[in-house]
């Protein structure tokens, strides 16, 4: 599918954007340019692929996502290597787990080649906004949403795909060495044959109390159990987790369907098991946490996701009180798995498995 190059009347100017890239945060600024392709299923499918000015979106008051949440979305992040090329890392695994999303919620797959062609356009197109600071990176945000508009539940029949970037630094505001983080034990993210394996905004919704309540608490996110026993550790806020033990051996939650299956989670299982320890996906209880935390067997936990990549757990707080993991600083196998990760993204690490995709 050729992708229409509409012009921008009046992008940034070079000044005012290196200012604001000088300290972009994380999500609060965005680059020139957007992808929009729709779909109508009555027109045979997706059609009209267009790059042009990043612009407030038109939607009918009756359009369907706005009744029932017909939406999905995607994170990802392109890396400017030392050769000045820009890189993704395993935009491949994005484009599945997108349409993994949009079978969940009845929404239409995006083939993968346009999916991954979307993306190459919006960065080369934009590269300029690339964040030249410690850590920077241009956070890229592929979403659909139903805008059919109709009132009745069924799959909307009109879909709208775009893709916008947004120029980042460190994810975390705290700036602490370890994150700490609160159990939640009033709210689940989800249950057994919901829609937590899928990327949609209604599991973050849901997540948006709790997250308050651990912010209350002095705490950077928030942990959920799982929906049926309420004893079993399921995934952060917005970030998988993994137990470093002393034996040499590395537990993560399973997938089981009500945890999002992050590509940063796949991805350390390769690189733990690289250091030749033992990764075991299995159940892991909240209160088996804070006994191996107090033993000491339990060395270090680390969270993982697109935007944080690899962060050091330090402390879990909850309404039982609280307990604090290894030293309650950065760990030592967390530090290596972080740089390793990151200098693979970054091309200063070699890849050999073939993650990185030059643009």
């Amino acid at each position: 599918m050729d992708f229409e190059q509409i012009a921008h009347p009046a992008p940034v100017p070079g000044a005012t954007r290196s200012q604001a890239l000088a300290d972009p945060g994380f999500g609060k600024l965005f680059t020139d340019h957007m992808v929009e392709i729709d779909y109508d299923a009555d027109k045979g499918g997706w059609f009209a692929a267009r790059i042009g000015p990043r612009q407030p979106i038109t939607l009918d008051p009756a359009a369907a996502v706005l009744h029932y949440a017909q939406e999905i979305f995607e994170g990802m992040k392109a890396y400017r290597h030392e050769d000045d090329s820009l890189a993704l890392f395993r935009p491949e695994a994005n484009a599945r787990r997108f349409n993994d999303s949009a079978r969940r919620m009845a929404m239409p797959e995006l083939p993968e080649e346009l999916f991954l062609e979307s993306i190459r356009q919006l960065v080369l197109k934009d590269r300029d906004w690339y964040p030249e600071i410690e850590g920077g990176a241009l956070y890229l945000r592929p979403f659909m949403f139903a805008s059919e508009a109709f009132l009745g539940v069924r799959p909307a029949r009109q879909y709208k795909y775009i893709v916008i970037a947004s120029p980042v630094g460190g994810y975390f505001k705290s700036g602490a060495p370890a994150v700490k983080i609160w159990v939640s034990r009033n709210y689940t993210r989800a249950a057994p044959g919901g829609t937590g394996f899928a990327k949609t905004g209604g599991n973050y919704a849901a997540s948006l109390v709790p997250q308050a309540e651990a912010t209350a608490q002095g705490c950077d996110q928030v942990v959920f159990l799982d929906a049926v026993d309420k004893k079993w550790i399921e995934e952060l806020g917005g970030m998988n987790l993994f137990f470093v033990f002393d034996d040499g051996s590395v537990i993560t939650p399973p997938l089981t369907g009500t945890i999002l299956p992050g590509i940063t989670r796949d991805s350390l299982i390769a690189l733990l098991r690289d250091e030749g320890l033992t990764v075991r996906e299995e159940p892991y209880s909240i209160d088996q946490w804070r006994i191996d935390a107090g033993t000491g067997h339990l060395l270090e936990t680390m969270a993982c996701g697109t935007a944080a990549v690899v962060t050091p757990v330090g402390t879990v707080a909850g309404p039982d009180g609280e307990f604090t993991i290894g030293s309650g600083g950065p760990g030592q196998l967390t530090s290596k798995l972080r740089d390793r990760l990151v200098g693979i993204q970054r091309g200063t690490v070699a890849d050999d498995r073939g993650w990185v995709t030059k643009l």
